[in-house]
């Protein structure tokens, strides 16, 4: 399958706000309105949004419209789990929301331990697709318990719980993009933090003016937002401006159109194999190099830790090595994640590279260690050399 979901651009998170907003008033709408009541609205919403993952994960790529469709069914869904716990059953506020959030840390522990990435950008196997939805959908939930908890059930008001939540967002794009947050764990806390605050703005939109909103009821505010999210939609299919290309990477390439190229050495030294390697690659035409080193400091595949000095003593012999054969200046940096898979994730996520060459440790060491390293990396789309040292 190509990727099942979107790229991360502006238009991502505008709909996805615009989702949260529709989980909450269309929810509200039906069970009020519509007289459905809480249970007849879920029963119905739930058959929804059944049958429209089922064609989500039939589909072999990503499909605006059925993507998006399924987001929307699914913030209604995670909203109506939160409600129905709370007022069909009289389970606590802060309950549901610590509930949530421990079942939220077990999905994507569960779902770590088995795939050894939580990365939206290789969503291309069921079985992550699967982990994919249902943290989306208890992040929904999440988000409906702890907003309802901070606006009603503390008294902040609807306006207070929407500055809280977009503050909280404020501080971990500040913690990202001003001081390098890992990506992937940025964009999850992005993710939820998102939940909450839409239902706020819906919340308050759609409230009554004495209770703090503007009055505009559930009506009008779910048909302002399901119409512009149905336009962006539309544009996006159009446009294809949020579609994941695999392979298309391989057009990356540097502010001068010089292609950059990603050498990785994973627990060994620059051999001579990585080093023709290297040369065969330079031959085909000019490139940059830049060599990653995932943290040898520890052989614990998932301890991080600051202590990088033998890796950096690593990059520092490699550096010179590899400039001889590349035919131009080399740079580099070390990991604090012996993680090769999630660093390697985390640089193509930083930086735009066309190219990946790996180099591992040699093949009776490497079959004990990460045998399936250099496939999982191929999966991402990039053009990938993988070298296994001779010693």
């Amino acid at each position: 399958m190509l990727n099942k979901v979107p790229e991360i651009t502006v238009f991502f998170w505008v709909i996805k706000v615009l989702c949260t907003t529709v989980g909450e008033t269309f929810a509200d709408n039906l069970n009020e309105n519509l007289g459905l009541g809480l249970s007849g609205t879920s029963y119905l919403m739930g058959a929804l949004l059944i049958v429209v993952l089922f064609f989500q994960f039939r589909a072999k790529k990503y499909i605006p419209g059925i993507y998006w469709l399924a987001v929307v069914l699914i913030s209604v869904v995670g909203t109506l789990v939160s409600d129905n716990l709370v007022e069909n059953y009289g389970v606590a506020l802060e309950t549901t929301t610590i509930a949530f959030s421990a079942i939220l840390i077990a999905v994507f522990a569960s779902w770590y331990a088995v795939e050894r990435t939580l990365s939206v950008h290789t969503i291309f196997t069921t079985r992550r697709e699967t982990f994919y939805w249902l943290a989306v959908l208890f992040t929904f939930a999440l988000g409906t318990s702890a907003g309802d908890f901070l606006s009603e059930q503390l008294e902040l008001g609807y306006l207070a719980a929407l500055g809280i939540f977009a503050g909280a967002i404020v501080v971990v794009a500040v913690l990202h993009f001003g001081l390098r947050m890992n990506a992937i764990l940025s964009f999850w806390l992005a993710y939820i933090l998102t939940r909450p605050l839409g239902a706020s703005i819906g919340d308050y939109l759609a409230s009554p003016t004495g209770e703090g909103g503007l009055g505009l009821g559930t009506n009008v505010t779910s048909i302002i937002f399901l119409s512009t999210i149905l336009a962006l939609v539309v544009y996006l299919a159009i446009s294809k401006r949020d579609v994941i290309r695999s392979g298309s990477v391989s057009a990356a390439a540097a502010a001068d159109g010089t292609p950059a190229v990603l050498v990785v050495l994973n627990k060994v030294e620059a051999s001579a194999e990585l080093l023709e390697a290297v040369r065969e690659r330079a031959a085909k035409g000019a490139a940059r190099f830049f060599v990653l080193v995932p943290n040898p400091d520890h052989l614990a595949f998932d301890r991080n830790s600051p202590e990088t000095g033998v890796g950096e003593a690593l990059l520092a012999r490699a550096l010179p090595q590899i400039q001889g054969p590349a035919g131009t200046g080399v740079t580099g940096r070390v990991a604090n994640s012996p993680n090769a898979y999630d660093d390697i994730i985390d640089e193509l996520e930083a930086r735009p590279y066309g190219e990946i060459i790996i180099e591992t440790p040699p093949s009776h060491f490497s079959h004990w260690l990460h045998v399936d390293l250099p496939h999982r990396i191929s999966e991402l789309g990039y053009p990938t050399v993988a070298v296994a040292a001779a010693q």
